[in-house]
């Protein structure tokens, strides 16, 4: 049985989906509940792309110790340099270095010749070899690059001191056979690929990453690269989650494994979807709501009298469990600061006070209160003392009748710490709260995305409300949690101005590569 390497790129490739912008402490939450999964490699992000980048990379290497943390480079000695001064406190750093191989990227994007590139690609490994003791390289749209070429440039770059050499599907453009044969090519042709591992890294612009990825695990690659849920750019990357099931389940036939505790995926599927706001679909492979929900008879019938008749994966694989009240009205601190440990959060007293004040407050109102209203509780509270929002709801008042215009009263705290109160109408009560907080701000703010889903079931669940606004030159997404949903709708209005000023905050401080 072969041992796959998991090399885990939400923080990286999956934030750089459109509206997502993590605060640090979001960031380290996630990489800490990636190490609890059992995720081999951890890319932190692209130390050297801003100021905030730099500082996320760095703190996640200091806090993991069980994964190994790796940062993104171009083949350049700056993006090097800022990635060994983020990444030299880590347990084990590595690197990874990227270059474009294809004909219309170099001709087009790099504007170099193929020589150029087998050059910058060769001293970049030597120059990162110097301070990493693993160097991974990856041709960019490998996939769409000429194989004699991939062969020539990665002959060089292993000799240049690389370990682990990754092609990656960077537009989703091959199909299972091809790039299993891909792999076959390199490995005949390259006469030193005994010296590395090969990597796979595949996107879902056709919706073939999943198999892509499984075609190259069984044509010998001994390292993936994904997302949870598959976030990323455009279509996204391939599902982690589908990928580390897959093997498990189908082990006759691939005959390889990975090192993931397979009942935290759920927790690390919840915990991505509610930080980022990208809600997992309904019909998601393994982690979706309904992936276990049986609505025709004869498939009822058939899980009755044995769940294997319609049920590959049992539900407690990937921690899949019913809700339970696990806290109450008469719980204390310490019993609810030891069920947020368990769920994988970590505040510090500050921000664990303001959630079990809410949850105090919640059980005043919901009768059973569930893990996952506690999850989304305590992931509201992920917030960085640097990242606290500048604006924050006070209050929220909508008149609202059927035969009468819904009109919104809004009162928010300024950064200064002062009251600003605002009234607005809107042709609905969530258009009313959002035309009368946009009058607080300057400058337009444009609604692009708007979700609204419960948390659990029944008429007291709690809301999760998602939007995506522009605000300036800046797209951001913002989220909130509350037992109204016009509270919810707001603070998730409001946390998204605050991304978008935070985001071109961020930009001043943007380092010159």
């Amino acid at each position: 049985m072969r041992k796959v390497n998991i090399f885990d790129t939400t923080l990286r490739d999956g934030e750089q989906s459109a509206g997502v912008n993590l605060n640090m402490a979001e960031k380290l939450e996630i990489a800490k509940q990636l190490e609890r999964l059992g995720v081999d490699i951890i890319e932190a992000g692209f130390p050297a792309s801003s100021k905030g980048d730099f500082q996320a990379v760095e703190a996640i290497a200091k806090t993991v110790k069980n994964s190994s943390v790796t940062g993104l480079a171009r083949a350049n000695q700056r993006d090097i340099d800022a990635a060994w001064d983020a990444l030299k406190h880590s347990a084990e750093p590595r690197i990874h270095v990227f270059l474009a191989t294809s004909p219309i990227h170099m001709t087009y994007k790099l504007r170099k010749t193929p020589d150029e590139v087998v050059y910058d690609s060769v001293e970049a490994v030597k120059y990162a070899k110097q301070k990493f003791p693993v160097v991974q390289w990856s041709a960019e749209d490998a996939t769409r690059s000429d194989k004699d070429f991939l062969v020539r440039i990665i002959t060089e770059v292993i000799n240049a001191g690389a370990n682990v050499i990754n092609l990656p599907d960077t537009v989703g453009y091959t199909t299972p056979k091809e790039y299993g044969a891909l792999y076959d090519y390199v490995r005949e042709h390259v006469p030193n690929i005994d010296k590395v591992i090969l990597s796979a890294h595949c996107h879902d612009d056709l919706g073939m990453a999943t198999a892509n990825t499984l075609s190259a695990v069984e044509h010998g690659v001994l390292q993936v690269e994904g997302t949870i849920n598959g976030i990323g750019e455009r279509a996204g990357n391939v599902a982690l989650e589908e990928v580390a099931v897959a093997l498990h389940i189908r082990q006759d036939y691939y005959k390889a494994t990975t090192g993931l505790k397979l009942n935290e995926i759920k927790r690390t599927s919840q915990l991505v979807s509610k930080l980022t706001g990208m809600v997992v679909p309904g019909n998601k492979a393994v982690v979706g709501a309904n992936a276990f929900a049986h609505e025709s008879g004869i498939h009822q019938d058939g899980v009755l009298k044995e769940a294997s008749t319609y049920e590959i994966i049992t539900p407690e694989l990937v921690g899949f469990s019913s809700n339970r009240l696990v806290l109450g009205k008469h719980s204390g601190r310490h019993a609810f600061k030891e069920r947020a440990t368990e769920l994988g959060f970590d505040l510090d007293q500050e921000k664990l006070n303001e959630a079990f004040k809410a949850f105090k407050a919640l059980t005043d109102k919901k009768k059973e209160v569930t893990d996952d209203d506690l999850f989304a509780i305590l992931a509201d509270k992920q917030t960085d003392v640097a990242d606290t929002p500048q604006y924050e709801l006070e209050n929220v008042q909508v008149q609202y009748g059927t035969l009468n215009i819904p009109t919104a009263t809004v009162r928010i705290k300024t950064p200064e710490g002062e009251l600003a109160e605002e009234a607005g109408t809107g042709s609905g009560s969530v258009e009313a709260i959002y035309h009368t907080i946009s009058k607080m701000f300057e400058g337009p703010i444009e609604l692009k995305d708007y979700k609204l889903q419960s948390v659990g079931s029944g008429q007291d669940a709690l809301a999760d409300a998602f939007v995506k606004v522009k605000y300036g030159q800046f797209e951001s997404g913002g989220r909130g949690s509350a037992q109204d949903v016009l509270e919810a709708s707001a603070k998730a209005f409001l946390n998204a101005i605050n991304r978008a000023i935070a985001m071109e905050q961020q930009t001043r401080n943007k380092v010159q590569v």
